[in-house]
């Protein structure tokens, strides 16, 4: 088994978007492809399509997937098993607004060929007047939905909050949501790539098609009870506490340890400066604290840091 003092550090995977901007480059110094609007980048994920390679140390050039298969307890504890990390984790820049959509709830999914997907949203950056868009205004009928669609009008029953830098959401499957533009998001959510799109705004590509959508689909999986969600209140450190993840939001002012041995976490520094296990991290920087790892310490390096901490329930 190779060292595991250091915390793991991953190679991000950047996603063009029709939405994208460049402040993950202009706020958190990723160095992105030039000339593309980079909507996504993926910090940590485990699929088939998609892998996280570890850039630092003994294990560097191996994937995450490899990790999970071979090193499970040493670097990820006691997890409930699963063929793949559960977990997909990602900071988001939105430019634009996203589409108007929805992730089938697991029930469904398995029927429409999809995955289940449920996901958290933490607000890193938020531009003035930066909303989002979240459940329905009030409980509909299907029929006045899909009627609305028809019309154009779909997105004036739809619920738009005006957010700020520091607010979390808690998107469960089956909830209607978009990202409005000026939003710069870290995402967690379920190791899922399934999203159906009700309406896109009438927006165009370059050749003056529209983007496909899934309104079939997705109105198998739209709770239309689901009204007015708001952000979720922190209860002291702990933004959001599910089944699938646990996040809490930590200034550091001298140092912690991040999580007890035999459990591992993902962190990712919101601001200052931080440093465990002999890494430095700036903001928008992940790291992945091995469970096994001996040196378990964060510490702020000059003013007050803070950063975000996610760990799975076992």
């Amino acid at each position: 088994m190779p060292d595991l003092q250091a915390p793991l550090t991953f190679e991000p995977i950047f996603m063009e978007r029709v939405w994208g901007g460049r402040q993950l480059e202009t706020l958190y110094r990723k160095h992105l492809p030039p000339g593309k609007q980079i909507g996504e980048s993926w910090e940590i994920v485990d699929r088939a399509e998609a892998q996280s390679i570890v850039r630092n140390g003994p294990l560097a050039g191996r994937s995450l997937h490899d990790l999970w298969v071979n090193f499970r307890l040493e670097i990820f504890g006691r997890v409930r098993e699963a063929p793949r990390f559960p977990l997909l984790v990602k900071l988001l820049d939105c430019r634009e607004k996203l589409s108007l959509q929805v992730h089938p709830p697991a029930q469904v999914a398995d029927s429409l060929g999809g995955e289940p997907k449920a996901e958290a949203w933490f607000i890193a950056h938020a531009a003035p007047e930066a909303e989002l868009y979240l459940g329905l205004q009030k409980p509909i009928a299907r029929e006045t939905f899909e009627a609305a669609l028809t019309s154009g009008r779909a997105a004036e029953l739809v619920q738009r909050l005006r957010v700020k830098t520091g607010d979390a959401f808690l998107i469960p499957s089956g909830r209607m949501h978009a990202i409005g533009g000026g939003n710069l998001i870290v995402e967690v959510q379920e190791n899922s790539d399934t999203t159906y799109r009700v309406f896109d705004w009438n927006r165009v590509d370059e050749a003056g098609q529209p983007r496909q959508l899934h309104i079939e689909q997705a109105m198998r999986c739209i709770d239309f009870t689901d009204c007015s969600p708001s952000p979720i209140a922190a209860n002291n450190e702990s933004l959001i506490s599910h089944d699938l993840f646990a996040i809490d939001r930590w200034q550091i002012q001298s140092q912690r340890e991040l999580v007890p041995p035999g459990t591992f976490a993902i962190s990712c520094c919101l601001s200052g400066k931080l440093e465990c296990g002999g890494s430095l991290f700036r903001a928008g920087e992940f790291f992945l604290l091995p469970a096994k790892a001996g040196n378990r310490v964060v510490r702020n390096l000059g003013s007050t840091s803070e950063l975000l901490r996610i760990t799975v329930p076992e």
